[in-house]
């Protein structure tokens, strides 16, 4: 990585914040993720309102994955316009409580309106980074994220505190963007390529490493191949760098996967 992390974490930030101020969602003709449709079931879209429209930026469910049950106190990383937050609300019920974490501001605001107008009162939304969560020690039973982890530039540090938060028997189920062998140098050092959930993504060995390194255990992780469809607008996201745009779609095709990924805290 030739980013300083500071420089990528504004800059994604400000990607972000662009996006739900424009209220458009990822999954627009200039996103790196994935429809609705796509990856919830019809039953959990269903539990939203008719009417209601809250902007996806994930890669997969991992609300399914999880698994969610009454009572359980469930922290998003990176809950941006706080979506699968209100999904995670309905399934741990009002003696649950959800809770959300992103570093950008619009996201912040954006999702609070949405848990008021839904009248969600066991959740909220705290602005934070993942690597320093405002959250206490051993105080979650699961913890969700949707495409977030790899826009992060230390992971390391993203699974120490992963580990801190969770219960003892507490639960991780993510998706998340990860890699089958290293990226070429020009999208690991691109700004728009960071953004577009591209440039940071760990190839997942590593990814399993640094999450055992941290602690965890029992880690399972499953890919979700993306379609051409998908991958086109991976190559779009990453802005108009000649350098990127000469990168052959075979090379990011075979390169990089959703994937969907568990593990425990012993």
């Amino acid at each position: 990585m030739n980013q300083d992390p500071d420089t990528i974490h504004e800059s994604v930030r400000q990607h972000y914040g662009e996006r739900i101020s424009q209220a458009s969602s990822c999954c627009s003709s200039d996103s790196c993720c994935t429809p609705e449709a796509k990856v919830y079931p019809a039953e959990l879209l269903a539990t939203l309102p008719e009417g209601e429209e809250v902007p996806s930026y994930g890669c997969g469910d991992p609300i399914s994955l999880a698994a969610l049950e009454p009572g359980q106190t469930v922290l998003d990383l990176g809950s941006g316009a706080g979506l699968d937050c209100f999904f995670a609300a309905k399934k741990v019920g009002p003696t649950g409580r959800v809770i959300g974490v992103d570093m950008t501001p619009e996201m912040i605001e954006r999702a609070r309106a949405g848990a008021q107008r839904l009248q969600l009162a066991n959740v909220e939304f705290r602005e934070g980074l993942l690597e320093k969560l405002p959250v206490d020690d051993d105080s979650v039973d699961v913890i969700i994220s949707n495409c977030v982890i790899n826009l992060a530039p230390d992971k390391s540090q993203v699974f120490d505190e992963v580990f801190r938060v969770l219960k003892h028997g507490g639960k991780v189920a993510v998706s998340d963007i990860v890699t089958d062998g290293p990226l070429p140098g020009q999208i690991r050092s691109s700004l728009e390529a960071w953004a577009g959930c591209i440039a940071g993504a760990l190839d997942v060995n590593d990814y399993r490493a640094k999450m055992e390194s941290a602690g965890l255990a029992d880690i399972s992780i499953s890919p979700t191949y993306f379609d051409e469809e998908m991958i086109e607008e991976a190559v779009r996201d990453m802005g108009d760098d000649p350098m990127l745009r000469s990168i052959p779609r075979q090379t990011i095709a075979k390169s990089i996967y959703s994937a969907r990924i568990t593990a425990r805290k012993p």
